[in-house]
């Protein structure tokens, strides 16, 4: 079953080529990283000094992943200092956050495509003592590589949306004698789930996890750290002072063809607030480009992140007192276009409105948790299959508005704006439902405490 799985892969990379290799040619995807997720060549390991034997291996696929992790990462490099600390992704925009966010990590790569040639030379390379997989990727060729290796493998922050079930459950439908036993075995190879409800608990054993591997341990994601203040969100801090701009409104994680969606629910939000500012945050670089065009089509002027005189975090890392750059917003634009990516969370700390995207259209939300731990109140669509645990219980607890159009979103910030004794006793509820919910970490380095001791004996 292995062998036809491996050649359903083969099958799909090869329809896939052209589409690969022109985004490879437009935006510098796939081509770049090729050879790491092939396993041939790991240049930031190639820079580690002495033995790697022993590593902790941790795998987020991108954005989402990144963030819910620092805080276990940081943790488990000061708990094993001599242990190697690699950290994986799928995506380029993961890869350039997991370096930044993490450096204190020994290497970052790129995790191997799943054929078992890929995973070997990878687990070749690392050498792990024990691979984390950050919320739940089911690679059977790489789950059943590692545990012919022995080597422990847990599921931390596991979650199956109500998607990606039903994608499964159609699959298993229509292919459940091949695709059944498949799963089943690739499942067992994996150490423990430690899962974030009881729902994703009972979808990962459907799918053939053995159930006395399975428990719920809670959401990464409540434990995440806030995001200190950044060279950005202090000249924006300064410079809505300086001016007297309000509300300041941030649209975070929209989405492709969200963009027009977010300027529509900015609109109705100025015609009572003339003087507001957006800072509109696409998802993903390549929508950089896009996104600028819908705001000029919206006749509004703006500013591109990228054109303001201020050092990145990036840029600033490991310097004291780094000096922000002179810049002024004139009276004149409305729109400041975060063309970057790791500097949204710190920004939801100015926020007088908060918008979560990917919501208004189908792409299943993203985490409303950011702004919500700096104590503001999210409002999202109807989209929310991704985060729908989290949705409901901050939308249920008075903490979070879920609307069902642009036009919604608008005239959310606007009741929240008109009655800011209503908007204080929900910014509190959010804060306190972050706080509440904290302890995921703490529960994965216990499990991970067992499996390294373990290993070491």
């Amino acid at each position: 079953m292995y062998f036809i799985y491996s050649l359903l892969m083969g099958l799909a990379a090869l329809l896939l080529t052209p589409y690969w290799l022109v985004k490879g040619l437009r935006h510098g995807k796939y081509l770049s990283n090729l050879r790491e997720r092939l396993g041939l060549s790991f240049p930031a390991l190639a820079k580690l000094p002495g033995e790697r034997a022993g590593a902790i291996w941790i795998h987020a696929v991108s954005v989402g992943e990144v963030l819910s992790g620092v805080t276990l990462a940081r943790q488990l490099k000061a708990a094993y200092p001599r242990r190697p600390l690699i950290m994986s992704t799928t995506t380029i925009t993961g890869q350039a956050l997991a370096r930044e966010r993490m450096p204190f990590a020994d290497a970052v790569i790129y995790f191997p495509l799943d054929w078992s040639f890929c995973a070997r030379r990878a687990l070749d390379a690392v050498q792990p003592a024990l691979v984390l997989v950050l919320e739940t990727e089911i690679w059977p060729n790489f789950l059943r590589e590692a545990g012919r290796r022995t080597i422990p493998i847990i599921f931390v922050s596991g979650r199956i949306s109500d998607r990606s079930f039903a994608r499964y459950q159609k699959f298993l439908a229509a292919t459940g004698f091949f695709l059944r036993p498949l799963l089943r075995d690739a499942l067992s190879h994996a150490s423990a789930y430690l899962m974030q409800s009881e729902k994703d608990a009972e979808r990962i054993r459907a799918l053939g996890a053995p159930g006395d591997r399975v428990v719920v341990s809670g959401n990464l994601k409540y434990d995440s750290e806030l995001p200190a203040p950044t060279p950005l969100s202090n000249w924006l801090e300064a410079e809505v002072k300086r001016s007297g701009r309000s509300p300041i409104i941030v649209a975070g994680s929209v989405v492709a063809t969200e963009e027009p969606l977010a300027l529509i629910a900015f609109g109705t939000l100025q015609g009572e607030y003339r003087n507001a500012l957006l800072v509109l945050a696409p998802r993903k670089p390549e929508q950089f480009a896009a996104a600028a065009e819908f705001i000029e089509e919206s006749h509004r002027k703006f500013i591109r992140r990228s054109a303001l005189p201020i050092p990145s975090p990036a840029q600033t890392a490991g310097r004291a007192s780094e000096p922000v750059g002179h810049a002024a917003i004139p009276d004149n634009v409305t729109i400041l276009l975060l063309d970057s990516i790791g500097e949204l969370a710190s920004l939801y700390r100015l926020a007088d409105g908060a918008f979560v995207g990917g919501s208004l259209v189908p792409s299943g939300g993203h985490n409303i948790l950011e702004p919500a731990a700096f104590g503001k109140v999210p409002v999202f669509g109807p989209s929310m299959e991704n985060f729908a645990e989290i949705a409901s219980r901050f939308v249920s607890a008075g903490a979070a508005i879920q609307v069902e159009s642009p036009e919604d979103v608008g005239v959310a910030w606007i009741e929240s704006l008109r009655n800011p004794e209503r908007m204080k006793e929900m910014s509190e509820k959010a804060r306190s439902l972050v706080e509440g919910s904290r302890g995921a970490t703490a529960r994965a380095l216990a499990r991970i405490a067992v499996h390294l001791n373990g290993a070491a004996r």
